[in-house]
């Protein structure tokens, strides 16, 4: 057990630094959510289980959601900026 918990930490900091250098924003939020997932995990071995589902629900589920819709809606944006300075 100490094993997996050590490996659980060590993938917490990778995914922790990982979304700090990665350049694309669709990795990033793919990292986030492999981030929470590991937290959630790391709480049900605290004997957290309203910690990890709490953060199972909004770390990688609600958050997540509303990181690819503004994803989205910004790529929109720039497919519109780009579609008019083509015509001006």
């Amino acid at each position: 057990m100490r094993l997996f918990e050590c490996i659980l930490l060590l993938s917490l900091i990778v995914c922790a630094m990982s979304v700090a250098f990665t350049k694309d924003l669709l990795t990033s939020i793919i990292i986030f959510m492999s981030y929470s997932l590991i937290m959630c995990i790391i709480w049900m071995i605290l004997q957290s289980p309203d910690l990890a589902i709490t953060e199972a629900a909004v770390g990688a589920g609600v958050t997540s959601i509303l990181f690819f819709l503004t994803l989205k809606k910004i790529r929109a944006i720039r497919k519109e900026d780009g579609s008019e300075q083509e015509e001006g």
